[in-house]
């Protein structure tokens, strides 16, 4: 399973060309049974990438892009009384595949957000007071515009909080970029390669992740990372516990990828900046400054 999941990524590595540090990233987000964010500017490989890691890991896909006019309907489904029957019929929507892209979902009303991010939390949807559960596994990958540009609802902490992880991928380094002038349409490149896992190996892995020891000083260094948050002045409130499981779980799935059975300070350390850096918030009325993941990482020492 190891060596199929080393596959997979080293295929998502020639769709996705110079990124691999966030590909490795997005797996562990999905081996944790988490939900990803990607803030960045249009064109730089976010759609790509889910289109990436839903056809090389076996996993159904669907793509709802987030307009100021989207209806949490939209996502979840609606009932229709089909007059045939007599009956209403429920009709799923898009949220009931196993990887959602929520593309700009900044760009959507709270309301229609808060749709989804309950979705996300609960695992199912209730739609006209029937609960329906969703696939297993199920996985969001959101892109966020960066906050400055117009027509844009930034997300609540609260509904920040929801994603294990936030990335960008930025531009390309220049050899990576140059290739993607030189080769065809990477994208098309995905119609000639095969799934390398399917959805009951991930199932498989998650539950592998889940098993990955963490000893008490490897807990102790998570809580140390918390607690130091929760005592720098520049910050407006501190990582919370839910925030401190977020980095245990990303630090097991990385761990299993580095094909071992226990968590080490190096795991936490490569997953940290990840898991907590959508997490903290500056204090508008402080003259200290905020305390970014990297300072935070090189004022706690390993214990």
């Amino acid at each position: 399973m190891h060596q199929q999941a080393e596959r997979a990524l080293a295929a998502i590595d020639t769709i996705i060309l110079g990124k691999a540090e966030q590909t490795r990233l997005a797996f562990c987000c999905l081996l944790a049974g988490g939900h990803l964010l990607i803030e960045d500017l249009p064109g730089v490989g976010k759609t790509t990438l889910a289109l990436a890691m839903s056809h090389l890991l076996g996993l159904e896909y669907r793509r709802v892009q987030f307009t100021s006019d989207l209806l949490p309907a939209d996502i979840l489904g609606v009932s229709i009384f089909d007059s045939t029957s007599g009956a209403f019929r429920f009709e799923a929507g898009p949220i009931f595949t196993e990887i959602l892209l929520a593309d700009e979902i900044n760009r959507a009303s709270p309301k229609t957000q808060s749709a989804l991010l309950e979705a996300m939390a609960e695992r199912q949807v209730t739609v006209e007071g029937a609960t329906r559960t969703l696939p297993d596994p199920f996985f969001v990958i959101a892109t966020q515009n960066p906050r400055d540009q117009l027509g844009t609802y930034p997300l609540p902490e609260s509904q920040l909080d929801r994603f294990l992880m936030r990335l960008s991928l930025g531009y390309p380094p220049a050899e990576a970029e140059q290739r993607l002038l030189l080769d065809p349409d990477h994208r098309d490149l995905l119609g000639t390669q095969e799934a390398v896992l399917d959805r009951d190996s991930i199932r498989a892995m998650q539950r592998n992740a889940r098993a990955v020891h963490v000893a008490p000083a490897a807990a102790d260094y998570i809580l140390a990372l918390v607690q130091h948050t929760r005592e720098a002045p520049g910050l407006r409130h501190g990582l919370s516990p839910r925030a401190g499981l977020a980095v245990r779980r990303a630090a097991q799935a990385w761990a299993l990828l580095d094909r071992r059975d226990g968590v080490l300070p190096e795991d936490i350390q490569r997953v940290f900046a990840a898991v907590a850096g959508h997490r903290l918030h500056a204090r508008a009325e402080s003259e200290a400054p905020a305390p970014t993941p990297a300072d935070i990482l090189a004022a706690v020492a390993v214990p």
